[in-house]
């Protein structure tokens, strides 16, 4: 081989052969921000500086990071066996693992089938509801109905079903067939700066009686949405909305889909939103925080009837047609129950809850700042929406998250709206340093 092929670990590697995803690969590369090493609340830079973590890695280290607990398991579990096949196979923390997540999930959402990311919980959920209605009788339910400006990850099943434009427009031609969407729930004339969820807005929900009424009940799979737009920009969903589309989808005998990917697992201050916010659907999509970023896992949590239904053929058939070689990875389930434990022992989904108001009140101490025209918030999770610059959609935002992460502290950027969503082990001195940050970076950007 080469001399020229091989490098050593520590020199410092290339930028040229990674296409990074969702990013400006040629602004990055002429600028980079490298994470190094991560503890606590804290990553740091390759040249040792702390950044504050404002944003849970992507939404996903709800219990911070580098913890001992979380990564002895993992090294445990990888020494006793790395990988074990789940086609006509079993292992037990596989089965472990399903038998916790049922002990914190809604009422009946018993089952788990598990996946690799948000994207294949979507895609999985998609299936297994065109699977549950054939067994059920009713081949002819296949459409499905997401929502405009909702994010599912990135499948063909996933973009087909949300609703961000720039993720579909490439793919057009390509997408699922049979799928319309329904209106998506920010109003900023009539809820701006609003504290929580929205007074009014639960009646755009009653479009979906249109969709009925255009296609037949009879012809209509499923509906998905998130109970909080995480990616579209922290957009909620209006006071008694949630319930309004559980109680048409229950009318009509159309399964609900949550995609909790982001919300579940103490994000907004219970297990899941859909107990925090009192609505039980059929599925619920999770990933991110399920093991804290530690290792690829997501998880659908269905409920029994479905399960059960879709048990009714010969015992020794194939029930569905569908998973993956690393579903349910005994190193990516070592990790997720390692996470659980540390989610009850140091009760942070009630932490969360505790710290919610003072977040509450420090997102919005933001109000009046140069070009802020509207905050949200729910849990820890806050959203600062600006009003585009005159160089362009965006600019505003990366700016300002660029300014951030400039003087220490990470946040998310999309488009003209900034996301905050820290670690569940937050303290009040690190939300005000994440909101002080945050206000220098808005005025100096401007």
């Amino acid at each position: 081989m080469a001399d020229s092929k091989t490098h050593h670990h520590s020199e410092t590697p290339s930028l040229s052969n990674y296409w990074m995803p969702f990013t400006a690969n040629r602004q990055f590369k002429s600028n980079p921000r490298m994470l190094a090493h991560a503890e606590g609340m804290y990553y740091k830079d390759t040249a040792g500086r702390p950044i504050l973590d404002g944003t849970a890695g992507l939404w996903c280290c709800n219990a911070g990071h580098g913890r001992k607990e979380i990564s002895e398991a993992v090294s445990k579990q990888i020494h006793e066996m790395d990988y074990a096949p789940s086609f006509q196979m079993g292992h037990p923390l596989a089965f472990e693992l399903a038998e916790r997540l049922a002990q914190i999930s809604p009422e009946g959402l018993n089952k788990a089938f598990f996946t690799n990311s948000g994207s294949e919980s979507v895609d999985s959920a998609l299936k297994i509801a065109l699977t549950y209605h054939r067994a059920n009788g009713e081949a002819t339910r296949t459409r499905f109905i997401g929502r405009e400006l909702g994010y599912h990850g990135v499948g063909f099943g996933g973009i087909s079903v949300g609703g961000i434009g720039n993720n579909r427009k490439t793919f057009n031609q390509q997408l699922l067939q049979g799928v319309d969407h329904l209106p998506h729930t920010l109003d900023m004339q009539e809820n701006a700066f609003c504290r929580g969820m929205p007074k009014t807005g639960a009646e755009k929900a009653e479009v979906l009686e249109q969709l009925v009424a255009l296609h037949g009940a009879e012809n209509i799979a499923a509906v998905i949405v998130e109970p909080m737009s995480g990616s579209a920009g922290v957009i909620l969903p209006p006071e008694g909305y949630l319930q309004k589309l559980r109680d048409i989808t229950k009318k009509y005998g159309i399964l609900l889909i949550f995609d909790e990917v982001i919300t579940g697992f103490g994000r907004v201050g219970d297990a899941f939103a859909s107990q925090r916010w009192g609505v039980t659907p059929d599925m619920i999509t999770t990933a991110k925080a399920l093991n804290n970023g530690a290792i690829p896992m997501g998880a659908v949590l269905i409920d029994d009837a479905i399960y059960d239904t879709c048990m009714q053929g010969p015992e020794n058939a194939i029930e569905l047609f569908h998973g993956y070689t690393y579903s349910g990875h005994p190193v990516a389930a070592a990790a997720a129950i390692a996470t659980l434990n540390i989610y009850e022992n140091e009760k942070l989904f009630e932490r969360s809850r505790e710290l919610e108001g003072y977040f509450e009140d420090a997102v919005h101490s933001l109000k009046g700042l140069p070009n802020v025209i509207d905050i949200r918030n729910t849990g820890l999770v806050g959203g600062i929406q600006f009003a585009p610059s005159d160089k362009g959609v965006g600019k505003r935002g990366f700016g300002i998250f660029e300014h951030c992460f400039a003087n220490g502290t990470l946040v998310r950027a999309t488009g003209d709206i900034i996301a905050i969503s820290p670690p569940l082990i937050i303290d009040k001195q690190q939300v005000d340093t994440i909101i002080n940050t945050l206000s220098d970076a808005i005025s100096a950007v401007g």
